[in-house]
């Protein structure tokens, strides 16, 4: 039996790894789209918002449709959205009337597959009867992080080798994953979130509980600490190893992907030893302190040195809080997983965006941005602490 489920989680493993190829290979290719089918950058840009706000709604909705349909169903679908996806890229942008038109539509398709994944794993592996849940939750989240420098890699290597004229073929490759994950979700056992013999918890009465709303500050403030440096990680990466653009695009985003995959493994191996509260404010110290690096220091090195140290404190945040929502609203179902999700998405939105404004308000310093943005590891740790207080009085 245990061996089973052990199929289950390693599926769900390799669901990660999807979810990465989803929002990682195609920025590979955005200069290559724009050469090949004479696409502007604001064209670009549109691509990377339909993928966010795709998974956005697949967030808003699920939470009424998943348990209807139930965990295989949605799986099966997630995969082959996905798969579907990928491989229209291959071929929409070149029977279509518009190459744009393609491009986009193929997008659409795969983002409804990630965000049906990024609903879904969480809450599959959190059902599963294992030991230690809050490690196994972290270990889940870290082959997101393996994922993503697992795309960056194979595919930078696979360009070199054949050309990026040959991006075609990546991309088929790619969708190979996804399509023999599918086939795993069809047979490997899975367990419901509520047991049949437990009475679930309603929306309604999770949306009354305080614990949830800290929850969703929580959730959001996770995501927006993350993302509020990721994504200047690659102008850090440039500026301060004073490499061409192209090198800074590998080495800042995967440095700071690799940071963070370390920090959920490390976490995944020797979790049961360590607090998970405690874990949670330690990390949010720890981000407010790489977020100080980054934007005091004299030193560009530093700077990107902060980078890493970011990605290593914000790696317990995202499946930290999955965690605490599971253990402190018991019984609420998938609902409040999709709700988690939405919360986090919304944050790597938001953080971004906030650092960006705050930058153009002071003349486009973008470290003065970054000096801001320690208000969302500050307020993570605030409902880290409230979140205790808040469950305590309502178990009483």
């Amino acid at each position: 039996m245990k061996q089973t489920y052990n199929r289950t989680l390693t599926a769900c493993y390799t669901g990660y790894v999807v979810q990465a190829i989803v929002n990682n290979f195609i920025p590979l290719l955005f200069l290559t789209f724009q050469n090949t089918y004479h696409i502007s950058t604001r064209s670009i840009t549109l691509l990377i918002s339909v993928n966010f706000l795709v998974q956005l709604l697949v967030d808003c909705l699920s939470a009424g449709f998943i348990d209807r349909i139930g965990y295989r169903a949605s799986m099966i679908l997630a995969h082959a959205a996905t798969a579907a996806g990928l491989i229209c890229l291959t071929f929409l942008p070149e029977i279509l009337p518009s190459p744009f038109a393609g491009l986009l539509l193929s997008v659409a398709i795969y983002a409804l597959g990630g965000g049906l994944l990024e609903v879904m794993l969480s809450p599959i592996v959190e059902a599963l009867p294992t030991e230690h849940k809050e490690k196994t939750m972290s270990l889940l989240h870290s082959f997101y992080c393996w994922g993503h420098v697992a795309v960056v890699l194979v595919s930078t290597v696979f360009f070199a080798l054949f050309g990026l004229e040959s991006w075609k073929f990546m991309a088929i490759l790619w969708a190979l994953i996804p399509i023999y994950n599918l086939f795993v979700f069809r047979r490997v056992p899975l367990c419901p979130l509520v047991a049949e013999d437990e009475e679930g918890l309603p929306l309604s009465a999770v949306l009354k509980k305080p614990a949830f709303w800290i929850l969703m500050v929580i959730m959001a403030c996770a995501g927006a600490s993350e993302q509020a440096v990721s994504q200047w990680a690659s102008a850090f990466a440039e500026q301060g190893l004073g490499v061409t653009k192209s090198i800074g695009d590998l080495a800042g985003p995967m440095f700071f992907a690799v940071s963070m995959g370390s920090s959920r493994l490390l976490y995944g191996v020797c979790g049961e030893k360590l607090n998970l509260r405690k874990a949670m404010l330690l990390s949010g110290g720890l981000c407010i302190l790489s977020y100080c690096m980054i934007s005091l220091s004299p030193m560009p090195v530093l700077s990107l040195l902060g980078c890493g140290i970011c990605g290593f404190s914000v790696g317990i945040m995202w499946p930290g809080a999955f965690s605490i929502g599971a253990s402190v609203l018991k019984g609420s179902g998938t609902a409040l997983f999709a709700l988690m999700a939405l919360a986090g998405d919304l944050g790597c939105s938001g953080g971004p965006s906030f650092v960006g404004l705050v930058s153009a308000h002071a003349g486009d310093d973008l470290k003065l941005g970054i000096q801001t943005g320690v208000i969302f590891p500050a307020l993570l740790m605030a409902g880290v602490l409230l979140i205790r207080k808040a469950h305590a009085k309502q178990a009483g």
